[in-house]
């Protein structure tokens, strides 16, 4: 059975893009599962994380990133989009996680999201805008066990293609005041389009990112998510703010995941979160 992840916050510089890296990373090289990454944010961070930006400038000259796909829904041009060769196979520079691929993004998406959403108010009734990519990658769901979406930081058409294929969401956030702010607003967002499209996304958890142990704010900030009824769940396993973990987005050989994210701290506490949203997406997708 294959469970599909989205990653999703309304605020960027969150660490979104690096947590979504370390899951499934960390999912394959550690709990032995197949994961597909799909970078939806045209700021295109989590591919050129895995693969670096002249494999992506390859990519993307060959018409073989996500932005073939969206461009081809809104002014078709007869060449369907070929997932299979689009996927990158075992894009991961760790040597145990080899059973991690990647549908690529682009930053073409930011102008074609523009036509997404022309087609969306043409016909608001119609869902299909936001089934472009559950169709393109419904043939190739059995071949993984879990699926990870990295989302824009926003609820447009690339998002809601995101929600549509997912079966739940994490939120990563930093504990501070302005990280938080628009949690509430942005689960009451996925409720409505989960009811529009009658398709259940189940909230998984928020992940802590970046957490300073000195910092007051940071603690009291996640006592109040802690308290907060609207928070389903706050992983337990807080994300240290850390230079090794920051430095993890930049497209190097590691060979392993201590020296990828860090190996005082800094890998336990990202695998402890892996082995946290394994448990509550089995529970709850």
């Amino acid at each position: 059975m294959t469970r599909v992840i989205a990653t999703i916050n309304l605020k960027g510089g969150v660490g979104k893009t690096t947590t979504t890296a370390a899951l499934g990373e960390i999912m394959s090289a550690e709990f032995g599962q197949r994961v597909l990454l799909i970078d939806l944010d045209p700021q295109t961070n989590l591919t050129t994380m895995m693969i670096g930006e002249k494999r992506w400038q390859t990519l993307n000259d060959e018409q073989l990133t996500l932005a073939a796909l969206f461009g081809e829904a809104v002014e078709p041009t007869g060449t369907p989009f070929d997932i299979e060769k689009a996927i990158q196979r075992d894009v991961s520079s760790i040597r145990a996680a080899r059973d991690v691929d990647l549908l690529a993004s682009s930053l073409d998406l930011m102008e074609i999201q523009e036509g997404l959403s022309f087609q969306q108010y043409g016909d608001p009734d119609s869902t299909r805008p936001v089934e472009v990519l559950l169709d393109a990658v419904t043939p190739v769901l059995d071949d993984y066990d879990y699926i990870l979406v990295d989302c824009p930081p926003n609820i447009g058409m690339l998002t809601c293609n995101g929600l549509r294929l997912a079966d739940g969401y994490i939120i990563p956030t930093i504990p501070d005041i302005l990280s938080t702010y628009g949690i509430p607003q942005l689960q009451s967002r996925v409720e409505r389009f989960a009811a529009r499209i009658d398709h259940p996304i189940k909230e998984i958890g928020l992940v802590v990112t970046k957490y300073r142990s000195a910092s007051s704010v940071h603690r009291s900030v996640i006592e109040q998510l802690q308290r907060d009824d609207r928070i389903a769940n706050v992983i337990p396993s807080w994300i240290p703010e850390a230079n090794q973990i920051a430095g993890a987005a930049e497209f190097l050989e590691h060979r392993t995941l201590r020296r990828k994210y860090g190996s005082t701290g800094q890998f336990e506490a990202l695998r402890m979160m892996t082995e946290d949203i394994l448990t509550n997406a089995q529970v709850l997708l």
